[in-house]
């Protein structure tokens, strides 16, 4: 029996130059106790869908056309005050950002009483005990202590699991998680889905899960409807998307999708295939870690954040670093680059040690160019008031020594190289979109001709076919440029298709690490069969006999 109710919903958003349709004739429905995931990628009219049902568009957008019903209550024509009751009571969502969604300056214990005074499911005499008990229901171990926390006191995971426990505390039936696992590590995202799936079956709910993962959605929804430039292209189950789909763009979608037997050329569309770069390795070490070791002092004492580590990057060679949030992955890779000082331990590039160069003074050394990094928020390690040519060209005027004239034709050749056309160079960093600010960091990153990258999770927020294009992009760079890569990241399918070696690192330690190929089929550690175990497993996907239908 259908709970929620889409038909031919259309939204209109009014801008300076017109009115722009988002949403164009979308049709859905959700039973009940259904998981319904709806996929796409950024722009195709998930998120816009999800606020139109909750009637939280932005003031220059509207409902246009079609109709919405939740239970048999027309929700275009209700009343707001009576919105704002089905908002929370029988309707909920989970927002994109957890740390956004909450008020920053309010205790997540008071922000979880007021959803539960707000719909008359608490008192003043017992609403603390009632915002405990929604906190133990998404196990947050110590729940009273964490009553009293602010969200930047809590991990990224645990403030998902205070967004998760604020939708959830008055018993909604109906839940939207709009990318509810998005910047989350792979254990964490895998603990907050089956948390998600768990809760839903407990209280006989239903759920529309909105992600741009389709390995995500194909694990954990009954049903998923693949969604396009504000249309929906396709729906059916995930094990049919995967084996036959019918569209193009669905095909598109699952082709670009990381998985186990894929090929860092299989992720792009047949017609953009071409044969995969040699990689030639060699036996000498570029760069050697000995010890490393980073300590902070804190007002409980002193925090280890890297133990000892140690390891080596060969010349030509693409290490992954992989392990949970928290594993000291971040604090490894910046004290590489040299924007942090260790508290010991050698760093030797080319046989110096760069450890005895201090941080503040090294942005000046003539060592930096040789050592350059691509940031994981390519939106936030870009000055917003420099265009994309003013980007790419900073550290030519800083380190490479160019007059002006040759500086310009340098930045066309960059942009030619990582594929972005010259034509958006004069362009804002709000004005280009993220597969296009990804090759921009890239292009300002290899500037100098450096021998080592470290890339830190250059592709966690993009589009799985512009994730594509970069991660092609990369292998590309590496044949051409003969650079050496150190990968950071939470996703062991991305790493097992770019790196040829892999280190995993727990609480600022090694665990383990080898040959790609050989961790990933038999690990030996049990935290690495833990992380492998938590990786989505799309099905498995099999080769048109005929190109797709449009």
């Amino acid at each position: 029996m259908s709970l929620l109710s889409i038909k031919d919903l259309k939204v209109a958003f009014s801008t300076r130059r017109g009115s722009v349709e988002a949403v164009r004739g979308v049709s859905l429905g959700v039973d009940k106790g259904e998981i319904l995931g709806v996929v796409g990628e950024s722009g195709s009219g998930k998120s816009v869908t999800s606020y139109a049902l909750m009637r939280l568009l932005d003031k220059n957008g509207s409902i246009t056309g079609g109709a919405l019903s939740y239970g048999g209550i027309d929700l275009k024509t209700v009343r707001e005050s009576d919105m704002r009751d089905l908002r929370g009571r029988e309707i909920s969502m989970i927002f994109q950002n957890p740390r956004a969604a909450l008020n920053p300056i309010r205790k997540v214990g008071h922000q979880i009483e007021d959803v539960l005074r707000r719909h008359s499911r608490a008192t003043r005499s017992n609403a603390r005990a009632e915002a405990i008990k929604a906190l133990e229901a998404v196990k947050i171990r110590d729940a009273q202590t964490r009553y009293d926390a602010y969200p930047f006191e809590l991990s990224g995971g645990m403030c998902q699991r205070v967004v998760i426990a604020l939708a959830l505390a008055c018993d909604p039936k109906l839940l939207i998680a709009d990318e509810p696992t998005t910047g989350l590590d792979i254990t964490t995202q895998k603990a907050v889905m089956d948390l998600i799936a768990e809760l839903i079956s407990e209280r006989d709910m239903s759920a529309m899960v909105i992600t741009h993962d389709l390995g995500l959605a194909a694990q954990y929804c009954d049903r998923i409807v693949v969604m396009k430039d504000g249309e929906v292209v396709e729906e059916g189950s995930a094990e049919r998307l995967f084996t036959a789909p019918q569209h193009a763009y669905t095909r598109k979608l699952v082709d670009a999708t990381p998985r186990a037997g894929a090929s860092i050329r299989t992720l792009l569309p047949k017609e953009q295939r071409t044969p995969e770069p040699v990689l030639p390795i060699s036996d000498v070490p570029l760069l050697e870690v000995r010890d490393l070791v980073k300590t902070y002092q804190g007002k409980s004492g002193a925090v280890h954040a890297v133990k000892g580590v140690s390891f080596a990057v060969m010349k030509g060679q693409s290490v992954g670093l992989v392990g949970e949030s928290g594993c000291g992955k971040s604090t490894t890779s910046s004290i590489l680059v040299r924007l942090a000082d260790p508290t010991s331990g050698e760093i030797l590039f080319d046989g110096q040690d760069l450890a005895k160069a201090p941080a503040k003074t090294f942005a000046r050394d003539p060592r930096r160019a040789k050592i350059q990094m691509v940031f994981q928020d390519a939106t936030d390690s870009f000055n917003p008031r420099h265009t994309a040519r003013h980007s790419i060209e900073e550290p030519l005027a800083r380190l490479g020594g160019l007059p002006r004239r040759d500086r310009k034709e340098r930045v066309g050749e960059l942009a030619d190289l990582v594929g972005l056309p010259r034509a958006l160079l004069d362009r804002f960093p709000h004005q280009l979109s993220g597969g296009q600010k990804a090759r921009v960091g890239i292009a300002r990153a290899i500037a100098l001709d450096p021998e080592f990258l470290v890339l830190d999770e250059p592709t966690a927020a993009l589009d799985v076919s512009i994730q594509a294009i970069v991660l092609n992009l990369l292998v590309d760079l590496r044949a051409k440029l003969g650079i050496s890569y150190l990968f950071v990241s939470h996703d062991l399918h991305v790493v097992r298709l770019l790196c040829d070696h892999v280190i995993v690192m727990r609480d600022g330690e090694i665990v383990e690490e080898g040959p790609t190929a050989k961790v990933m089929q038999n690990p030996s550690h049990p935290y690495t069969q833990e992380l492998l175990a938590a990786a989505p497993v799309p099905p498995a996907v099999q080769e048109p006999a005929s190109s797709a239908a449009e």
